[in-house]
């Protein structure tokens, strides 16, 4: 979060880290060089792990599940680095906590959005529990309420979530402004900031990615990755296969979905016109088969949003926890102004 008599600071600048780090040894120790190399092997591990071997897993809970667990560990990572480079926070440059601040907030204001889009479909799971529970009664009503309930669902569902589409907002600044904190006379601080670059790029696309499945709209942050860092080539093919398979997997008529939300969809189609005009003595299998095939892909539908909800959550935490460290390192240390509050703090104070 920028102080407040600071101008406005884009979400995550980052920039070109062939300004900040060259590929010459001459500027950093082995040690340093060593916590970077360690840093951005596991990052292109880590992104190799989540190139989708079929591209009909672009867009799947199951997939977005693993992506935020990637992101979650890439977080963790981070952090870790952070402490392993004994780097105190009183050297930490202004421009560094502001940075850290501005990441930190906006990718909370991330989780928050996320978390209400999974909230908003597991709201239509209850619709469709109610779509069950009727065509399993024996009243003479149970047709109405059905098709009252996938009335419901079907609005429901079609509806577009306003805190996904700030989502896109954020991503969109980060894209127009990538420039960097520039790192004066400190091989640490070059470490931290390059580091700091793959953990946005990370962030950046899975949380493009999260947005698309979760808005409907199959728009892409493509990023052009300098060939200096070690993940470069895990990541250019890992952008290439799932934003090509989110394209694959829609048409310009049709929003995208996720791939068990689209099999709900399917079956509602299935169901509808039963449930509508009633059913002969001859579709009586078929309706029966109708409805199981229904319960089962709303299931399915429901296990990968509650599992995936304890993701984002995770990652929430691991973000806060990482914001709530530095504020209370910032007031340990003697006559620091407070990010939040804008005043001094002093160290007496705050023991």
């Amino acid at each position: 979060m920028s102080r407040p008599q600071d101008p406005h600071r884009p979400f995550f600048p980052f920039g070109n880290p062939l300004r900040m780090i060259s590929p010459k040894s001459s500027h950093l120790s082995p040690k340093l060089l060593s916590l970077l190399h360690a840093f951005e092997e596991t990052l292109a591990e880590r992104l190799r792990k989540l190139n989708p071997e079929n591209k009909d897993d672009v867009l799947t809970l199951a997939w977005m599940k693993s992506a935020m667990a990637s992101l979650c560990e890439t977080h963790t990572d981070i952090k870790s680095l952070i402490v392993d480079l004994e780097l105190p926070v009183t050297e930490w440059d202004d421009k560094w906590i502001d940075m850290y601040f501005d990441i930190s907030v906006k990718l909370l204001d991330i989780c928050i959005a996320l978390s209400s889009e999974i909230s908003r479909l597991n709201q239509g799971h209850l619709l469709l529990q109610c779509v069950l529970h009727s065509l399993e009664s024996d009243t003479s009503e149970r047709f109405t309420r059905a098709r009252s309930s996938l009335d419901t669902w079907r609005q429901h569902i079609s509806s577009r979530n306003p805190r996904v589409k700030n989502v896109h907002a954020i991503l969109d600044n980060l894209v127009e402004s990538m420039d960097l904190p520039k790192v004066k006379n400190s091989a640490k601080g070059k470490v931290l900031i390059r580091a700091m670059y793959g953990v946005k790029v990370e962030t950046v696309f899975v949380c493009s990615v999260f947005a698309a499945a979760f808005s409907g709209l199959k728009k892409s942050l493509d990023l052009d990755i300098p060939d200096t860092v070690l993940w470069s080539q895990s990541y250019s093919a890992l952008q290439t296969n799932v934003y090509g398979g989110i394209k694959e997997l829609s048409s310009d008529e049709k929003f995208i979905m996720l791939k068990e939300l689209d099999s709900v969809d399917a079956e509602v189609k299935k169901l509808y016109p039963m449930v509508q005009d009633g059913i002969e003595s001859t579709e009586e299998e078929a309706f029966k088969n109708s409805i199981s095939d229904l319960r089962r892909v709303s299931e399915e539908l429901s296990q990968g949003l509650d599992f995936l909800a304890k993701e984002v959550d995770g990652f929430f935490k691991i973000v806060l926890t990482g914001r709530d460290a530095l504020l209370c390192k910032l007031r340990d240390s003697a006559n620091v102004t407070d990010p939040i509050l804008g005043c001094n703090v002093e160290k007496q104070a705050v023991r």
